[in-house]
């Protein structure tokens, strides 16, 4: 809802969409929401893929990262490739009369240690409750709804 009390109609973009609700009152620290608009970027297929090919193939030009991609203009590449770079994933140079597009390392160490981080916290979680399912040696009588009828 805007400040108004009508409903925002800008959700044609989810890192607007996710970036808002973020700076809304979100229960994101300062430190994740730095990465709000990288999870945002990558969550496209055809931007998470010029990522991976990027990754595997190293600093690639425009033209190059067309290939492969499907019914999507060079135009329509350069608008994802604005994404990510707005994002800090990717950095671009210009080489003689292309564009040259290159990984941001920095960015994607930083996404790494976040991941890492919430990786831990959920694997205390699931330990913790494991020993609590199968330390409990009282046997578990089943839900009303589940007991037979007399």
């Amino acid at each position: 809802m805007g400040a108004s009390g009508q409903v925002d109609r800008d959700i044609s973009c989810p890192a607007r969409r996710l970036r808002r609700v973020v700076t809304k009152g979100g229960s994101c620290s300062g430190d994740l929401q730095s990465v709000v608009p990288v999870f945002a970027a990558l969550g496209d297929p055809i931007r998470l893929s010029i990522v991976a090919r990027l990754s595997e193939n190293g600093p690639l030009p425009t033209i190059r990262l067309t290939e492969g991609v499907g019914a999507i203009s060079r135009q329509g590449i350069n608008g994802h490739l604005r994404v990510l770079e707005e994002a800090g994933l990717v950095e671009s140079a210009r080489v003689g009369r292309m564009r040259q597009w290159q990984l941001r390392t920095q960015k994607i160490a930083i996404i790494r240690k976040h991941l890492e981080r919430i990786s831990i916290v959920w694997d205390a979680r699931i330990a913790a409750l494991r020993a609590l399912v199968e330390d409990d040696a009282a046997p578990l009588s089943p839900p009303a709804l589940c007991r037979p009828e007399r």
